[in-house]
């Protein structure tokens, strides 16, 4: 991003604007249909596909551990999403700002990390509210903040394929520098 980089060094702004924005959108989708609907009631949007439906999540993704007893269910969701989210912090400020795909990955996982943690940390349960299915067979209900994590995941695989293992690796040149016993090329 433009004006990202100061005295070499990559200043992701617009990736924290960007995280912050998606942090806010779900928190005010997730307020605005709980407070329209009661838990488990729905607003049909494309009858027999999609609904607004309020969801109260206690468990992990796909409602997985939700049986767990609350001190340890509360730190294995609010403890580890926090940690993930400072490892993305960190991993974010090491990323080039060449690294585009990359880079809005980790801010959308970022912001829908920040965003479902703040749901746990606020109201002890996740909210979800959009209910895909067909007939009787429903998708697991989710939320903005989970559709922005899903997106951020397929922009960093897509850069993955796109510039293949060898544009993460660390050019021949560069280690040729940093190890002057290599300068005729010979490779370990």
């Amino acid at each position: 991003m433009p004006g990202d980089a100061v005295a070499g060094r990559p200043q992701p702004r617009g990736l924290f604007l960007l995280a912050s924005a998606v942090l806010a959108a779900d928190q005010i989708t997730k307020h605005l249909v709980a407070a329209t609907l009661e838990p488990g009631q729905a607003i049909p949007v494309l009858p027999g596909w999609f609904q607004i439906r309020l969801i109260v999540n206690r468990g992990g993704l796909f409602g997985v551990l939700r049986d767990l007893p609350d001190p340890w269910r509360a730190l294995l969701f609010s403890g580890i999403p926090l940690l993930a989210s400072l490892g993305l912090v960190v991993f974010l400020l090491r990323t080039s700002p060449a690294q585009s795909l990359l880079r809005g990955g980790l801010a959308l996982i970022l912001g829908g990390a920040i965003g479902n943690l703040t749901d746990r940390l606020r109201l002890g349960h996740v909210v979800d509210f959009v209910d895909v299915f067909f007939r009787d067979h429903h998708w697991p209900a989710f939320n903005l903040a989970d559709s922005a994590i899903c997106v951020g995941v397929g922009l960093i695989l897509w850069d993955a394929f796109r510039t293949g293992p060898s544009a993460s690796a660390v050019p021949a040149a560069a280690t040729e520098a940093a190890d002057p016993s290599r300068a005729d090329g010979q490779r370990a």
